[in-house]
């Protein structure tokens, strides 16, 4: 028996389903999750210290790699003073600087802990902000696991295969909308039935990443801001997973178009728990203490997050790695379907900035309904060939996946070579 697998016996003793984030515990996929000892670069090794070229990065927040020397001095820095103090430090005010100056349509920011706190926050300051209680969302974007988010959501709770949202109040799900993804038709005929005076916010994944990675149409996010200007409603770009993913600036930086709020995590913190919502000043300014809609943490902005974050988006403004990026990105989507052209697989592929996608399907893949209808079970074989040839990939078909700083060409080629053998077994 591997480490892994004792491990997992052990895990699913005292933790439900072995895992504390469903995803992991590869029950789309089938098999053992491989349990990780360290990491290195663009790689790490599992508890029997095999070695794995790793697309996921911990989902998206290792943006520098793992271990990265600027991550770690960071926080040895800040661990020297205190990990947490409950009142305000010049860490946060420096990184609140930071990201303002970097995001144009950020004039104000409140750190939190994750990305789930940020989008909920965020949907809570619209709603007091317009005086209306409903939002739209679109089929398959994940906005993580709040109440209001988990209508129609992509990412794992696709992967689990779990439809609706048991546990949340028939009341709330009342309240959220959800419309297919880069179809600006429906979307607008749903704000007219409904009454645009109902709804408080749009949110969505510029790029959604949770149903796989699924580009906008161009001119969608435009429409959007288009709509929302004709409706008086919030518009809110969740860049959780796109924020300095995609550009220094997101999402909102890459399209050219500048939503109301934003919310932030993963990235901003090197690997570390932390999130950001920011936005228009007007908007931002409802939030307690200068306004009546209530947030707060404990943690919130803790040294340890802010240093790490600090340090991450510093780097990347300095060193602008993203021309680089684009063409390690480029040069793994078209070996990649390459590599199965050559095999007869059916497969279509894609990437933005850092992010990387793939669909086993003849079509470029558009909304999530689309992401459903391809080919998973011919996605979870491959991925299980792909993991015995020693490459990571994110344990879904409905997950992007991510590059770092750390990838090499030299890594791409090798996942190509190893894809050339999945394929062929295919």
């Amino acid at each position: 028996m591997s480490q892994s697998e004792e491990l997992f016996l052990r895990a699913q003793k005292v933790i439900p389903g072995g895992v504390n984030s469903p995803v992991r515990a590869f029950k789309s996929v089938g098999g053992v999750p491989r349990f990780v000892e360290r990491g290195a670069g663009a790689c790490f090794f599992d508890a029997d210290n095999r070695e794995y070229i790793d697309y996921v990065g911990s989902w998206g927040p290792l943006i520098l790699g793992h271990g990265s020397a600027i991550v770690e001095e960071a926080v040895s820095s800040a661990l020297e003073r205190g990990t947490s103090f409950g009142a305000p430090t010049e860490l946060e005010v420096l990184f609140a600087e930071l990201l303002c100056e970097i995001l144009p349509s950020v004039d104000l920011i409140r750190m939190v802990n994750s990305g789930t706190e940020a989008t909920m926050s965020a949907l809570r300051l619209a709603r007091g902000f317009t005086k209306r209680d409903k939002v739209i969302k679109f089929n398959g974007c994940y906005h993580g696991h709040g109440d209001s988010f988990l209508v129609q959501a992509g990412s794992g709770v696709a992967t689990c295969g779990i439809s609706g949202s048991p546990g949340v109040p028939d009341v709330l799900a009342e309240l959220t909308l959800s419309v297919p993804f880069n179809d600006l038709d429906i979307l607008s005929e749903t704000i007219k039935n409904v009454g645009s005076e109902t709804i408080a916010a749009i949110i969505v994944e510029p790029v959604a990443g949770n149903m796989g990675l699924v580009l906008p149409k161009p001119d969608y996010l435009a429409g959007l801001r288009r709509l929302c200007d004709e409706n008086g409603i919030v518009l809110i770009f969740d860049e959780v997973m796109t924020g300095f993913r995609v550009a220094l600036g997101g999402a909102a930086e890459r399209y050219g178009v500048q939503p109301d709020l934003l919310t932030y995590g993963k990235v901003i913190g090197g690997g570390l728990p932390v999130g950001a919502f920011g936005g228009r000043r007007e908007i931002m300014e409802q939030l307690a203490p200068l306004g009546p809609v209530y947030q707060a943490g404990t943690l919130s902005g803790n040294p340890l997050a802010m240093a790490a974050g600090f340090a991450v988006v510093s780097h990347l403004k300095q060193e602008n790695p993203y021309p680089a990026f684009e063409v390690l990105a480029k040069r793994w989507a078209e070996g990649m379907k390459s590599a199965a052209d050559a095999a007869s697989v059916p497969l279509v592929t894609c990437y933005c900035g850092t992010m990387l996608g793939m669909n086993f399907n003849a079509e470029p893949v558009t909304s999530f309904e689309e992401a459903a209808a391809c080919n998973i079970e011919q996605f979870n074989r491959f991925f299980h060939l792909m993991l015995e040839e020693g490459v990571y990939l994110a344990p879904s078909a409905f997950e992007a996946g991510f590059l770092s700083t750390c990838h090499t060409e030299s890594l791409i080629d090798r996942t190509i070579d190893a894809a050339e053998r999945a394929f062929a077994k295919l």
